[in-house]
């Protein structure tokens, strides 16, 4: 009995010994196998295949973009499938290539995914000059101006992040893959844009985040999507720059002035959500008051002052001093601060009319010119003549001439 046991051992381990034979056998360079992640050290992968002994994959061949260490691309457990790049059973070598196998494949897909526009998750395995790398299969590259809707100056933190991008360029034969998360974000933004365009209503006051600011305006958040507050709608009095009112990251309240969903456009005004300057100073000035201004602007007939934030009043050629002045430009220059006297303040029409002179004492006139009487209009001074009065002139001549004029009739 014992001996048929002995027997039946022996056929069952002659069985096993066969097909681990045949086994070893069928394994040769180049082909593609199936097994599971083992062990991970810093620069490969161990895989068992149900062989002898364990295949490796060395850190270059795990991934076709750089990597720092093996467990960045395959962990403990993981199923993978791989090629065989060479393989010596005297030494008990079996090298393979994930990236070998991945790479043919990725490249149907890519080609697939950028005819069809498909969006996509990638995780971002590096971060380069001029960009972000992807393992797509193959080497992803994301250039810096595709990253963003808007710009980054320090692409520090993207490494390890997951991402959404489109196949932007693809070029099998050159190994070149160029993806974009911008064409994303931009077909994310222009959706939800629109969404809250439609509900946008001219007058409306919003709170919004003033995101980027421009020579020509500031953009600002209002809910997913910027608006663009013009820099003549920044504040009530000139500003030359918007960095002068307000800063990125600051929270403003703006009036929706105007929506176009045609050409996706939203006009706003900080100044518009505010009291205006000719509001608020109805209550600070009055007629006869002395205020201190500064001169804005100088134009032939008179000088423009800023009493107030966004308030000017005319002080007229004629208010300006004194003297006879010819023109404000002799007198007066752009920048310089003065004091006016308010003639009239009327806020209902913005106009503001003031003097420059009233503030000032008159300069005595001389001595002489006081005890002499003021000459009549015309510039000329009356003297004394022995003529008759005019009424009596012309009674005189007739009676002289009259007889003798008689004689022509």
């Amino acid at each position: 009995m014992s001996e048929e046991i002995n027997v039946q051992e022996t056929v069952a381990t002659e069985a096993v010994a066969q097909d681990v034979l045949e086994n070893l056998v069928s394994l040769k360079k180049g082909d593609t196998v199936k097994g599971t992640v083992v062990k991970i050290d810093d620069n490969q992968a161990y895989v068992s295949l149900g062989y002898k002994y364990d295949g490796v994959i060395p850190l270059r061949e795990l991934s076709s973009v750089a990597l720092g260490n093996a467990a960045e691309a395959v962990q403990i457990g993981q199923e993978v499938e791989a090629k065989i790049v060479s393989i010596n059973d005297a030494k008990e070598s079996l090298v393979l290539s994930k990236r070998q196998v991945d790479s043919p494949r990725a490249w149907d897909e890519l080609q697939a995914k950028f005819e069809s526009g498909e969006a996509f998750e990638v995780a971002i395995s590096d971060v380069v000059k001029g960009g972000l790398v992807a393992d797509v299969g193959v080497r992803g590259f994301i250039p810096a101006s595709m990253v963003e809707r808007h710009f980054v100056e320090d692409f520090s933190g993207y490494k390890g992040r997951t991402i959404k991008v489109k196949v932007k360029e693809i070029d099998r034969e050159n190994n070149k893959v160029i993806l974009s998360a911008k064409e994303v974000l931009e077909a994310e933004y222009e959706a939800q844009k629109q969404e809250i365009m439609s509900k946008l209503e001219i007058g409306q006051v919003l709170e919004g985040t003033v995101q980027r600011l421009t020579p020509f305006g500031a953009f600002v958040d209002i809910g997913g999507i910027d608006g663009l507050v013009h820099v003549s709608e920044m504040a009530w009095q000139h500003v030359a720059h918007p960095s002068d009112v307000v800063a990125e990251g600051q929270s403003v309240q703006v009036k929706v002035l105007k929506v176009d969903p045609s050409i996706g456009k939203i006009s706003l005004s900080i100044k518009a959500a505010q009291a205006g300057p000719w509001e608020t100073a109805a209550s600070q000035f009055a007629t006869g008051q002395i205020v201190t201004g500064v001169v804005k602007r100088l134009v032939n007939f008179g000088a423009f002052v800023e009493i107030a934030p966004g308030v000017e009043g005319l002080v007229h050629i004629s208010q300006i001093a004194h003297h006879h002045v010819a023109t404000p430009f002799e007198v007066l220059k752009e920048g310089q601060e003065v004091q006016a006297k308010v003639l009239d303040f009327n806020p209902v029409e913005k106009r503001v009319s003031l003097s420059i002179k009233e503030t000032e004492e008159a300069p005595a006139r001389p001595e002489r010119e006081a005890r002499e009487p003021r000459a009549p209009r015309g510039g000329q001074r009356e003297e004394k003549t022995n003529l008759p009065p005019v009424e009596n002139m012309s009674f005189n001549l007739g009676e002289r001439f009259g007889d003798k004029l008689s004689k022509f009739k």
